[in-house]
């Protein structure tokens, strides 16, 4: 790797750790006129709590936007015309930057949509089994930590198997496998409050 692209590979990283840190729930939160998602439940930003403060249509919203963190971050990667390691790494960036986001003081989500929307671009066909599993896991159980984190499982299993199978670069693995280890890891109260019987359901009352 040369100079320029190390540049360009440190530019777009940091582009998309900053598009991911954008906290969507707070913003719609302003734009309504409603409930701070930082006020109430597990005081995150993500789809679940924002659901939580300002009902499931500003949910949505809130989450397709989310969701696109990801995919612009890939995209933005492509555009520039760095490879799949960059690509990977702006995904992860996405990532981190909706979980510990430098607008509100390093909180956020627990990193799924932007995670999903990275993988949309990286490996789209695994991103088609992931959806079912988590809208089923959420309706069946009420549970979007346990919809999240089987979905993510689920999704790297998909991905490692794809590409022992497919002869596919390991980087889409890395991806996998590194995406749901971090949002286990901001999962990890969730994961406890799972163990205890104390986790919090989502009730879909509309707004």
């Amino acid at each position: 790797m040369n100079v320029t692209e190390l540049a360009i590979a440190v530019a777009v990283i940091g582009f998309a750790y900053l598009i991911g840190g954008i906290p969507w729930g707070v913003v719609m939160a302003k734009l309504t006129g409603g409930t701070d998602p930082r006020t109430v439940g597990s005081g995150r930003t993500g789809g679940a709590n924002v659901m939580r403060a300002l009902g499931p249509r500003v949910a949505v919203a809130s989450g397709l936007l989310d969701v696109a963190k990801g995919v612009v971050a890939v995209g933005v990667a492509i555009v520039a015309g760095a490879g799949l390691p960059v690509q990977v790494l702006a995904a992860l960036a996405a990532i981190l930057g909706h979980s510990r986001s430098v607008f509100i003081g390093f909180a956020g989500g627990r990193g799924i949509a932007p995670g999903f929307g990275g993988l949309i671009v990286l490996q789209p066909i695994a991103a088609l089994v992931v959806m079912p599993v988590f809208v089923i896991v959420l309706l069946v159980g009420r549970y979007s930590s346990l919809a999240s984190l089987t979905a993510t499982a689920i999704g790297a299993v998909t991905v490692v198997v794809t590409v022992l199978v497919s002869a596919l670069s390991p980087i889409y693995a890395v991806y996998a496998v590194a995406a749901t280890a971090m949002i286990w890891l901001f999962h990890l109260d969730n994961i406890q409050r799972l163990l205890a019987g104390s986790e919090r359901r989502i009730e879909f009352r509309r707004r």
